[in-house]
């Protein structure tokens, strides 16, 4: 089939289900402000490489993390005390490492600075959000992502320092629970989130849950400095 190719004046997506195979919905357009709110808002996000056109997914299956099931080892929960956290704070660092920090089974980074200027614009508005691990004041782990009404829809991490990330997420799922979220959006399946506890539905159960979340209200409560 051919990829639908969007265009720059007009917001609008084809409808997630329509995409390929692969997971493709759409290819250019733009990351405007407005246009990654869409997205987000019909469960599509942007995923393409340094100098390639934008392209737009909605794979099926998608990885989700329901916050109840979430697997918090002794292990972890111990790692977890190595650590405190901060809410939105130092976030072009924390965006500028998960692009930096080499990656097992994976060469370069799909997380370019027109990629890091475009998040960084949304989480000027509210829109993204991040928790960071840090030691002695120095940060050390973290990640981000975009917020739809209750959905996380979890974007990357990066870890220096064992566990630092896995610990960061955990805090997350912690938090994520007592503010009323319903879910995690993790996008594309990885044996890493698998073994802590996300899932594989089909897109279609994953749009109707968006559906129901994305309405959803809540206070803005993530300007936490601090999370022991």
């Amino acid at each position: 089939m051919n990829i639908p190719k969007l265009n720059k004046y007009n917001l609008e997506f084809p409808h997630a289900t329509t995409a390929n195979k692969d997971g493709i919905v759409a290819w250019g357009g733009d990351l405007s402000p407005s246009r990654l709110i869409k997205a987000y808002q019909n469960g599509i996000f942007p995923w393409y490489n340094k100098d390639d056109p934008i392209i737009w997914w909605s794979p099926d299956p998608r990885l989700i993390m329901e916050l109840d099931d979430f697997k918090l080892s002794r292990s972890l929960k111990k790692s977890m005390k190595k650590f405190k956290y901060k809410f939105d704070t130092d976030f072009i660092e924390i965006i500028s490492n998960c692009g930096s920090t080499p990656r097992d089974k994976q060469n370069g980074t799909w997380i370019s600075d027109e990629i890091i200027e475009a998040y960084s614009t949304l989480y000027d508005m509210g829109v993204v959000h991040s928790i960071g691990s840090y030691q002695d004041d120095k940060l050390v782990g973290g990640l981000y992502g975009v917020v739809v009404g209750g959905v996380f829809c979890g974007e990357s991490m990066f870890s220096h320092v064992t566990d630092a990330s896995k610990s960061a997420y955990a805090t997350l799922i912690q938090h994520l629970k007592e503010w009323g979220y319903d879910f995690v959006d993790a996008q594309v399946p990885t044996q890493h989130l698998k073994s802590l506890g996300a899932k594989e539905v089909a897109r279609e159960y994953f749009l109707d849950r968006l559906e129901k979340a994305k309405i959803k209200e809540l206070k803005q409560i993530w300007k936490i400095k601090k999370s022991k």
